[in-house]
């Protein structure tokens, strides 16, 4: 099923245009250069003395960098249809993007991969990654996982990461940033209910792995099997989404941070 994906708390379309622009810290003009347009009426539509037609309300979303499931606030705030559909994973239409997940997540064994919707909920794994979670309660494996609460939660991986109060400040600061740009109160509450979960019992200091730590980015240091893993983490996602589901769909790689992680996996996985 195909649904359309509409921002809650929509006010006028020069409105949120104006805040965008704050955002990207971009004036009126340098805005209006970029869209082919005039200061005079960029000032126009954020004041609401002109309405925007279609293709300016995209032109300017464009150029401002604004995230799929928000230009269709705008464009619901100018009066028009929203232009992004919102599919579900399921749906047939999807089956050729589940299939190249898939063989995504396979060619990167037994280095750990998966794919994560924008609730952080985990739409595809691969076995590096389900090793990892090896010891996780049952309770936070039942369906839709949530990388987040298996990150964060004191009966998910949080015992077991070395460092983990810094790995849990940059989870915490990745979610703030995108509530920054999305208006989601799904998302705003689980992160206060991440941000709640005690610390995990017995948690290392950050001190305790300063020799651990990768020279060129945080790790994430984790024990498994009686060994100390390290790994960095990469995020990709999909160039020029036309669909809501698929913009905020990103592939989660987890490079071994030194060759004994690297040489562990290859003897673990196969």
């Amino acid at each position: 099923m195909t649904t359309v994906a509409v921002s809650p708390q929509i006010t006028g379309v020069g409105a949120l245009l104006r805040e965008w622009r704050d955002r990207r810290r971009i004036s009126q003009l340098e805005l209006a250069i970029r869209a082919d347009s005039s200061a005079r009426h960029i000032s126009f539509i954020e004041t609401g003395r002109s309405r925007p037609s279609q293709e300016m309300v995209l032109r300017l979303a464009e150029h401002l960098d604004v995230p799929v499931r928000e230009r269709n606030a705008l464009l619901v705030a100018a009066g028009y249809a929203p232009r992004f559909p919102e599919t579900s994973m399921d749906a047939p239409s999807m089956k050729a993007l589940r299939s190249c997940m898939d063989r995504l997540l396979t060619g990167y064994e037994p280095f750990p991969a998966l794919v994560l919707d924008g609730m952080y909920n985990v739409q595809a794994a691969n076995r590096g990654i389900m090793m990892l979670m090896e010891g996780v309660d049952e309770e936070l494996l039942r369906p839709p996982l949530n990388a987040m609460r298996i990150t964060l939660h004191p009966g998910g991986l949080a015992p077991r990461i070395r460092n983990f109060l810094e790995w849990r400040q940059d989870l915490f600061t990745q979610m703030n940033r995108q509530l920054a740009v999305v208006r989601s109160a799904p998302l705003r509450a689980l992160y206060e209910e991440v941000s709640g979960y005690p610390l995990p019992k017995g948690g290392r200091e950050v001190s305790a792995v300063a020799g651990n730590r990768a020279s060129f980015a945080l790790p994430m240091i984790i024990e498994h099997g009686g060994r100390v893993l390290s790994f960095i983490s990469t995020i990709a996602t999909f160039n020029t989404p036309m669909d809501v589901t698929v913009s905020e769909l990103a592939l989660e790689t987890f490079l071994p941070a030194d060759p004994e992680t690297a040489e562990y996996l290859k003897t673990a996985l196969g």
